[in-house]
């Protein structure tokens, strides 16, 4: 147990990163954190402002569906963490900012709608699409095998997951390139992610090769996982490519990127069979060709996950 004078410094990070298992391009587990612990400062947003310049384009806007270009308005179920995807950088109770916002507010502005956005937590957003209950949403979405059985996407970047460890630390100072090498560390990651799932589905790897497992430890709560590290009780943390590099440049966390392991495509969600695909991947394709989108990447630092154009329902990518 720290002591009360040295735990500001991580539970500072802890915010930041274990929102993240709420956003994750590969999770499935987290929602909207609101709880700010005592002391902590959510990281400044960028000054720019590139979604100002941003029009409606007609041409991409007749590609709505007729309900919705008479109405003016998309419901969308939002999950809310850390930056650089989606957090609230001045507290809960003012707007969310990050490069998932962006990129939706640029999207509506070029159709031309109004979003109706609301904060839900990460897991309960693709059910809600098939309810009907949001239009599209937004938490860092990997395209996923799985995923698209139900759901459909429109690709607006490309993350994936990754690890990171305590700088400094001794387990594990090279990229991971193959499960094994984790054999006989302890990885902490999100509950019901597909981080999870994917140590779960390959944990027999260390057997194989005659070398004792590792071990998964999952987390509930936005503030458990890097607490954990920092303590000792993990050594690794699995979690987004984007993610974990933007954790690690923040002094506070103590963190060290290890680099990507498995990359995914990562897009708006909707319903299977939803007749907005067509506009939306339009819509992130102008922003493309107009230089926008390059503008939000730059703006968030993650201009390393660019894609050169939308595509709708894209297969999963290749492990590796």
């Amino acid at each position: 147990m720290n002591h009360p004078g040295t735990r500001t410094r991580p539970r500072v990070a802890a915010l930041t990163l274990l929102s993240l298992l709420a956003l994750t391009a590969c999770g499935g587990s987290g929602g909207t954190d609101s709880t700010t612990p005592a002391g902590a400062q959510a990281s400044p947003a960028p000054t720019d402002d590139p979604v100002a310049a941003v029009r409606k384009v007609d041409s991409v806007a007749a590609l709505l569906p007729a309900d919705v270009a008479r109405s003016g308005t998309l419901r969308m179920g939002s999950s809310i963490g850390a930056p650089p995807g989606a957090y609230y950088p001045n507290g809960p109770d003012k707007k969310p900012a990050g490069q998932d916002i962006d990129i939706a507010d640029a999207v509506a502005k070029v159709l031309g709608v109004r979003l109706e956005r609301q904060d839900a937590s990460f897991e309960t957003i693709l059910p809600a699409l098939g309810s009907g209950k949001f239009d599209v949403g937004t938490g860092n979405f990997g395209v996923t095998a799985e995923r698209l059985k139900t759901i459909d996407f429109v690709t607006y970047i490309n993350d994936g997951q990754g690890f990171a460890v305590k700088k400094g630390g001794t387990a594990l100072s090279r990229k991971v390139t193959d499960l094994t090498e984790l054999c006989g560390l302890t990885i902490g990651t999100g509950a019901g992610t597909t981080f999870e799932a994917t140590l779960t589905r390959q944990k027999g790897v260390c057997a194989k090769v005659g070398k004792k497992p590792y071990d998964v430890k999952v987390y509930a709560e936005n503030g458990a996982v890097l607490t954990a590290l920092q303590q000792g009780r993990i050594d690794v943390v699995m979690s987004t490519i984007n993610g974990l590099r933007y954790q690690a440049a923040q002094s506070a966390a103590h963190t060290s990127f290890l680099g990507e392991y498995h990359r995914l495509d990562v897009g708006f969600a909707f319903k299977k069979g939803s007749p907005l695909t067509r506009a939306f991947r339009a819509a992130v394709n102008e922003l493309i060709e107009n230089g926008i989108y390059a503008r939000i990447l730059e703006k968030w630092g993650t201009s390393a996950s660019a894609i050169d154009a939308s595509r709708i329902n894209p297969p999963e990518h290749t492990q590796g």
